[in-house]
C-alpha cells in the first residue's frame, strides 16, 4: 500500500471506493481482527463527518474484512453527549443498517498509559478498544479555532475520555486544555497513531487517503496553510521523526516506552 493518494472529488459514492480500491486499502483490512472507524462528532456542524462519507468507507470495509473481524464506529464528543449526536446526526441509523457497532470514547474501559515521551501529561486514560483495533480517522477538513485545522490527527482528541477529562461544571474536555492543545494531540498520538486515515476534503474539491501525519501535511494546503504553520502539525513532526518510523504498511514506535499500568 502506497503512503497516499488524493483524487477528485465527484460524489462520495463514486469517489471513496475508487480511492480506497487505487491505494489497495483492502490488503490492510484482510490482515485487522477489529476495525475502528473515528469520525468528527460534535456541536459545531462545519466539522462534523458527514454521516454519507462514513457509509462508504464502511461498506468497503464490511466488504473486504475476514468474515469474523469487528467493525465499529466511534468517538468520544467534546462537550455533548456523543450517542445524542450519534442519533441527530444520522450515524445510529447508519450502525443498524449495517448491524455495526457505535462506541462511545467518553465511556468506554480505559487503560491507564504512561510513556516518557509525553509532553505533558503524566499518564492517560486511553479506550482500550483503540490499543487493541485498527484505527481509521474520518475527519472533515476544515478550519478549527483552536488548531487552525482539523485533520485525522487533531481528530483523535476524541480518544480523551471526558469522564476523566471534563470541567467540574461543564462537559467540555478542560483539562486537555491547560496547555495548548497541540500537547494534548501530541500525547495522545503516543498512545497509539491512528493507522490510516480517509479525509473528507470534498468541499476544497478532493477525497485524500493513506498515511495520517503524510495525508495531513497533503490536506494543510486545500485550507491555504502550510503544514510547518501549523503548531500541532510541527509539533508532531519535530518530536516523532526519532521516535517513529515508517514500515511500509504503518508509522509506529521504533523504541516504544509505553507502560500500561491499569485496567478499568
Amino acid at each position: 500500500m502506497t503512503k497516499g493518494v488524493s483524487i477528485k472529488f465527484r460524489s462520495y459514492e463514486a469517489t471513496v471506493p475508487k480511492l480506497l480500491e487505487l491505494i489497495k486499502f483492502e490488503r490492510a483490512l484482510e490482515k485487522q481482527k477489529t476495525i475502528i472507524l473515528k469520525p468528527a462528532v460534535n456541536q459545531k456542524d462545519a466539522m462534523n463527518t458527514p454521516v454519507e462519507f462514513v457509509e462508504e468507507v464502511l461498506k468497503f470495509c464490511l466488504k473486504n474484512k475476514k468474515p469474523d473481524t469487528s467493525v465499529f464506529i466511534a468517538e468520544g464528543s467534546d462537550g455533548a453527549e456523543t450517542m445524542e449526536l450519534f442519533d441527530s446526526l444520522g450515524y445510529k441509523t447508519l450502525s443498524e443498517k449495517y448491524q455495526v457497532g457505535l462506541l462511545d470514547l467518553n465511556q468506554a474501559e480505559i487503560e491507564e498509559i504512561q510513556d516518557g515521551n509525553f509532553s505533558k501529561f503524566e499518564s492517560i486514560r486511553y479506550p482500550k478498544l483503540l490499543l487493541e483495533g485498527f484505527i481509521v480517522s474520518l475527519p472533515k477538513l476544515s478550519h478549527d479555532g483552536e488548531l487552525d485545522m482539523q485533520g485525522s490527527l487533531s481528530n483523535m482528541l476524541g480518544a480523551f475520555p471526558s469522564r476523566y477529562y471534563q470541567g467540574l461544571f461543564a462537559r467540555k474536555k478542560s483539562k486537555i486544555r491547560k496547555w495548548p492543545l497541540k500537547y494534548a494531540v501530541h500525547d495522545i498520538l503516543r498512545c497509539k497513531m491512528p493507522d490510516f486515515t480517509v479525509i473528507d476534503a470534498s468541499e476544497q474539491g478532493t477525497i485524500l487517503a493513506g498515511f495520517p501525519l503524510d495525508m495531513d501535511k497533503q490536506a494543510a494546503k486545500l485550507v491555504g496553510k502550510e503544514w510547518k504553520d501549523i503548531q500541532y502539525l510541527r509539533f508532531i513532526d519535530e518530536n516523532f521523526s526519532q521516535s517513529f518510523q515508517h514500515d511500509g504498511s504503518k508509522e509506529q514506535p521504533t523504541n516504544n516506552s509505553n507502560s500500561r499500568v491499569n485496567i478499568q
